[in-house]
């Protein structure tokens, strides 16, 4: 079973719906919207882009799936969860200033950051109201009710990441477990809570639901180190971002963390405030040296490992457990 072709089709029809429903405002605001979410072209002219992995949907639907629930009835949620992540980017963006996003110019590089700004406040509203559109599947009020509370916790976790992550830029030295509180929040809290919504619409068991959320936390660390990982060596015709982007932004990545504990030639080098093309080849060298690369790629390995881990113990059944285990594997091995 291919997942993605499965639901995407179904998910971006979702998605279409519970942006238009929404009403959003001016045509401006509207437009922004399209644009981020790969509808419309800058001139708001409908097209179809590359809107994204969709792994946190995707997540949400096998793990529903797994536990015996009929996936189209997790719609709305599944919508919700990408549009969340897509309020989320739109915000990184800006205050990373990078300046590309999917191969095409971040928001805020066309509109300004301040209607940037309005548009990811307008798509986190959406993304709290496209849950809300769970009552049409005859869920009861209770159990969306506890969905509702949990995304929020997951927005303070995602922010409070973001919040880390930033304030990183101006620390000499980041001890490992702050990395790993600071990835939590920003990367895996999103993908933990996806998976946990899967089992608590379906009605899983507490332990089940717990396991599954285990599984989706562990596996988003993982994909952030995999992330790192890219950040410094992947193919920018892959990636959609330039290379160097995190070394230039003086980002505390695990490789880069790794490095600078390892190598006094990096600590020397990143210690300058600006570094140009040649400066990124040579930390990347220094990265090398030190044994960066390996270390990510074990200590990544090391969390998909917990987290297959957990998704045994959540038990699920069928052609979507063995998917969200195909999945999981092929996190490992992307180059985008």
């Amino acid at each position: 079973m291919d997942p993605f072709s499965r639901y995407l089709s179904a998910l971006e029809t979702e998605m279409r719906t519970a942006v238009e429903a929404s009403s959003p405002g001016p045509p401006l605001l509207r437009g922004m919207l399209h644009y981020h979410l790969g509808w419309a072209d800058a001139d708001f002219r409908p097209v179809r882009q590359d809107s994204g992995k969709h792994l946190r949907p995707v997540f949400l639907l096998l793990a529903y799936e797994s536990q015996g629930g009929a996936w189209r009835r997790a719609l709305p949620a599944a919508a919700a969860v990408e549009l969340l992540h897509n309020f989320s980017l739109i915000h990184d963006d800006i205050e990373d200033h990078d300046i590309t996003r999917r191969g095409r110019a971040t928001l805020w590089t066309l509109w300004g950051e301040a209607q940037a700004i309005n548009a990811g406040d307008a798509l986190l509203a959406i993304a709290c109201h496209a849950l809300a559109r769970l009552r049409t599947t005859g869920l009861d009020a209770g159990c969306i009710l506890e969905a509702q509370s949990r995304l929020n916790i997951t927005v303070i976790q995602l922010t409070g990441g973001q919040c880390l992550d930033m304030s990183f830029e101006t620390w000499e030295t980041v001890p490992e477990e702050t990395y790993l509180r600071m990835v939590g929040g920003k990367t895996a809290a999103l993908l933990g809570y996806s998976c946990e919504l899967g089992g608590l619409l379906s009605r899983a068991a507490a332990g089940r639901v717990a396991a599954l959320q285990a599984f989706g936390y562990n596996l988003g660390l993982a994909f952030q180190m995999q992330d790192d990982l890219l950040g410094l060596w992947g193919d920018p015709a892959h990636t959609g971002k330039p290379v160097g982007a995190d070394l230039r932004q003086h980002k505390k990545t695990l490789p880069i963390l790794h490095g600078l504990q390892h190598s006094a030639e990096l600590r020397a080098l990143l210690a300058h405030p600006t570094l140009d093309e040649a400066d990124v080849v040579r930390a990347q060298a220094y990265l090398e040296a030190a044994g960066s690369r390996e270390y990510t790629q074990a200590r990544a390995q090391e969390y998909h490992r917990r987290a297959l881990e957990a998704l045994e113990q959540a038990g699920g059944q069928g052609e979507a457990q063995d998917a969200l285990h195909t999945l999981a594997q092929h996190l490992l091995s992307r180059d985008k």
